[in-house]
């Protein structure tokens, strides 16, 4: 526009698309559908976390000593409900590990393989989880057909759904008490939202639906 170089960076500055917001920490708080998704911690704890998470993701692997370090320190207060929400097109094992774990979740076994196959990672192969519900006692015969069922299926593609709908776009994505937590999930930087939550607990109505936990 014949404006100096300076006139052009003041200009710049001066848009309102050169300084963004930083995002809120908590999102505003959204009812999540979790009947039947599994749990571990108690049913009554104040504090429910929903994890959307993809088992080849490697930051979800990350993120999984940190949660175990959050349920320790809050074994009476939190409350962990799991989501999957596989990255299919970045990770090709995702969505097939997913199902796995729905289907041990048939078993009982959902944590078991949810451990197994987060330190497995890197070889997600159906030779490879076929092994790991072998060592974690699944009767594998019942497990091949649960993984390919119309049933299982079903489940992760109505995770996926639901995580979109919850606006997830990546993973980790975690929910603290039906809010969308936006910051690093690590035990140091949680505690102090974790504590707040506790002190100034939010209505039901904020809150995931509680299901039966199923582990």
């Amino acid at each position: 526009s014949g404006e100096s170089e300076a006139e052009a960076l003041a200009a710049a500055d001066a848009s309102k698309y050169a300084h963004r917001a930083a995002p809120k920490l908590l999102d505003d708080p959204i009812t999540l559908p979790v009947a039947g998704a599994p749990s571990t911690g108690p049913e009554s704890a104040p504090v429910t976390l929903v994890e959307f998470s993809d088992f080849q993701c490697p930051y979800c692997a990350q993120a999984v000593l940190q949660i175990q370090a959050i349920l320790k320190a809050y074994p009476s207060q939190v409350r962990l409900i799991f989501k999957q929400f596989p990255l299919g097109e970045m990770h090709p094992n995702a969505d097939f590990a997913a199902a796995a774990a729905v289907a041990a979740q048939k078993q009982g076994k959902f944590w078991a393989m949810h451990d197994a196959m987060f330190a497995n990672r890197t070889d997600l192969s159906r030779n490879n989880i076929f092994a790991m519900a072998q060592q974690n006692g699944l009767d594998v015969k019942r497990f091949a057909a649960d993984l390919d069922s119309a049933s299982v299926r079903e489940t992760v593609k109505r995770d996926l759904r639901d995580g979109e709908a919850a606006g997830v776009q990546g993973t980790p994505t975690l929910f603290i008490n039906g809010q969308r937590y936006n910051g690093p999930i690590d035990l140091n930087y949680l505690k102090p939202v974790l504590d707040a939550a506790l002190k100034n607990p939010v209505t039901a109505a904020n809150r995931p639906v509680s299901p039966t936990p199923q582990n």
